[in-house]
């Protein structure tokens, strides 16, 4: 009977587990601060919506993860401040982020974060670490979805040139 039978929670986490948990732990301090700073200079309101649902998702990652990284032994990264709520009217019109930029972000962090969750599903030994990863990315699938749907809605999404094919005479 080898290390890797029964409860996969009584499992050793290898290198590259803790190395993926520890990283995205750290990604997520610094995701819940910008997106903080996101919607303090957010204007449309189903945006700062949509932005609130993320800075959720990171959180219950973090909390997740957190939890792994210190049954297991492993110090925790640092972790940025909470960022304070800021009204949009004292953030000089020259120094805002303005949405569709915000959106822009966003939708680049959705997709990064798909990669990463699916890299870490691919290597991870640990069938509860796999699984946990499997949760985020369906999380991060979600909110790409709503994210797109606003992006068309809003008129923000910038299509790269589009494929028509035109039959020749």
């Amino acid at each position: 009977m080898g290390i890797f039978t029964g409860n996969p929670k009584d499992e050793p986490l290898h290198y590259g587990e803790v190395f993926s948990i520890w990283t995205n732990l750290a990604t997520g301090y610094g995701m819940i601060a910008g997106y903080q700073t996101f919607y303090n200079h957010a204007g449309d309101q189903d945006l700062k919506k949509i932005i609130e649902d993320f800075i959720q998702c990171a959180r219950d990652e973090v909390k997740q993860l957190e939890k792994i990284l210190k049954t297991n032994g492993v110090a925790l990264p640092p972790a940025p401040p909470e960022r304070p709520e800021a009204r949009i009217e004292n953030i000089p019109p020259g120094a805002r982020f303005n949405d569709p930029e915000i959106s822009a972000a966003l939708s680049m962090d959705v997709a990064a974060g798909l990669v990463s969750c699916s890299q870490v599903m691919g290597m991870a030994i640990r069938e509860d670490i796999g699984l946990l990863y499997a949760q985020f990315h369906t999380a991060k699938a979600q909110l790409g979805a709503k994210l797109l749907r606003l992006n068309k809605e809003k008129g923000w999404l910038i299509p790269p040139p589009l494929h028509v094919h035109h039959p020749l005479h």
